[in-house]
């Protein structure tokens, strides 16, 4: 075990002065406050990752896939959308764009006690500044449950939807998928769940490394596999039979039925508040709107361009702060689908399905 340990830090050593300081230079990033070191840590871990997503993942969804296709053409722009994220906008985002706004929060290596900062957790409970494990861990449960309830939100407002639908426009779901999304959209989520790391004293290596954890465990319940963890492990934990019912296409004679299965790692949640969906077949991904579905013709400029037309559609009008399901119409206006929410559940009437 130490010689592996000698061997990590042997890496991270190489990576940061052969790799981090290199690249910081060419950008012009000369921030002091910026640890090498953590920044190479982090990158190693990406490069762990990825190769997981595409040694064992891929190969799972050959060997035991939940839907056989004819030619996985449309996964490959999902495979663009992780290795551009992983290798480039999370590590600029969580180093760069959330360092100096870590800084509003105060300092979060000062000593339990000593008022610099007023928000970190381990200052009003020094306790925790002696069991990081347990800070980590108290942390995460908080991170999943604010991600839960932010997934909801996004199914709900129209204007939310019209970036997280992007997300839900892939007909091919894979190990690649978890990264396919609107980047304003992902921007507005990392900073609300970074605040609630900064806020409870987590630092940001610690942050990215338990977000990349999570990203991995996303990337496994995106993957295209019949796997569960059984009777007792799918009540906790979220997995790719679990995740994969959160996907599908509106089922015309159930259609509140895809409003379930929000939790990213941990189910419990919707066991908790009544959105957790068990036993069902497993049904084709995808949306049902043809001005979302279009995305699945679109390149990853284009996407994010069509993506954000939909969102101003839906931002800039009333009916786009009305929560509710929608599909979007002419001018990218949002048009209420064929069903309204009550507490989880959904009521048919006459109107067609759009969502």
């Amino acid at each position: 075990m130490s010689d592996l340990m000698t061997l990590w830090l042997s890496m991270i050593e190489w990576s940061s002065s052969h790799v981090v300081i290199p690249v910081l230079l060419f950008l012009h990033i000369n921030d002091a406050s910026l640890n090498t070191k953590e920044i190479a840590e982090a990158g190693l871990v990406v490069m762990i990752q990825v190769s997981i997503i595409a040694f064992v993942f891929r190969p799972l969804e050959s060997i035991v896939p939940a839907e056989k296709w004819s030619d996985r053409k449309l996964t490959g722009i999902d495979r663009l959308y992780t290795l551009l994220m992983l290798f480039g906008l999370f590590p600029i985002f969580s180093y760069v764009v959330m360092s100096p706004f870590s800084h509003m929060f105060g300092n979060l290596d000062a000593a339990p006690g000593s008022g610099d900062s007023v928000f970190d957790l381990r200052h009003q409970i020094p306790w925790l500044d002696g069991h990081p494990l347990v800070l980590l861990g108290l942390y995460y449960l908080v991170y999943d449950f604010v991600y839960y309830w932010l997934h909801r939100i996004q199914h709900i407002v129209p204007w939310w939807w019209a970036l997280h639908s992007m997300h839900h426009s892939q007909r091919q779901m894979s190990c690649w998928t978890n990264d396919r999304g609107s980047y304003l959209d992902g921007m507005v989520q990392s900073v609300i769940l970074a605040t609630v790391g900064i806020v409870m004293g987590v630092d940001l290596a610690e942050f990215a490394v338990l977000t990349m954890f999570s990203e991995l465990m996303q990337n496994f319940s995106h993957a295209n596999v019949r796997i569960g963890f059984g009777p007792v492990l799918e009540r906790i934990f979220v997995d790719p039979k679990f995740h994969r019912l959160h996907h599908m296409k509106v089922d015309e004679e159930r259609t509140w039925l895809h409003n379930c299965n929000f939790g990213q790692v941990f189910s419990i949640w919707d066991v908790l508040f009544g959105t957790a969906l068990y036993g069902e077949p497993v049904r084709p991904t995808g949306v049902t709107d043809p001005v979302v579905d279009a995305d699945n013709g679109r390149g990853l400029i284009a996407m994010q361009w069509y993506t954000l037309k939909r969102f101003w559609g839906a931002f800039r009008r009333p009916a786009g702060w009305r929560p509710g399901d929608v599909g979007f119409g002419e001018d990218y206006e949002p048009i209420p689908s064929s069903y309204r929410m009550e507490g989880g559940a959904g009521h048919a009437d006459a109107a067609p399905v759009t969502h």
